[in-house]
């Protein structure tokens, strides 16, 4: 795989660039850096989307009658958690559209998990415009023991890396 490099127009390396559709190879393998679920995370986001379900809101319902016995983190909050490492690392200036995915929880992430991401490209082709790809990736959440909370494989609309004629600052 070639580095995903751009350089502004005074010759320095922009730091944080995406991957381009065509620098990845199928079969290539990397990690995001981790992220610990607060409990001020889980309050946020079910207070934004709503999930106000006593499973994420009532500590002594948590207490009493859960089988999880923590608090625990909605599934989709982990999911867009796993994204938002994602989008640091691989998807700045060169990710279009997120197109699908499909997505199964294996197992609870409670606050104070740790979580990261290990991806596999398993797609990377052309569309019938020059300019973009379709990269899909095999995604595994996994917390600080290891265990895998999330799978998921998202299809990306992903541009094609520029010719060298034209400067990717102008892009």
């Amino acid at each position: 795989m070639r580095r995903a490099i751009t350089t502004d127009a005074n010759g320095l390396e922009v730091l944080g660039m995406g991957f381009y559709w065509d620098d990845v190879e199928i079969g290539y393998r990397f990690r995001t850096l981790g992220r610990t679920i607060t409990e001020a995370d889980i309050t946020l986001f079910i207070g934004t989307v709503g999930m106000v379900e006593e499973m994420f809101t009532n500590l002594d319902y948590i207490a009493s009658q859960s089988i999880i016995g923590s608090r625990p983190a909605p599934g989709s909050l982990v999911f867009c958690m796993a994204e938002g490492l994602l989008m640091q690392s691989t998807m700045q200036r060169t990710g279009m559209a997120f197109m699908e995915a499909d997505i199964k929880v294996h197992r609870p992430t409670n606050a104070g998990d740790t979580i990261h991401v290990e991806c596999e490209v398993v797609e990377a082709r052309a569309t019938s415009k020059v300019d973009r790809g379709l990269v899909r990736t095999a995604n595994r959440v996994v917390n600080q023991r290891g265990e895998t909370v999330l799978t998921y494989s998202p299809l990306r609309m992903v541009k094609t890396r520029p010719n060298d004629s034209t400067p990717a600052g102008d892009k």
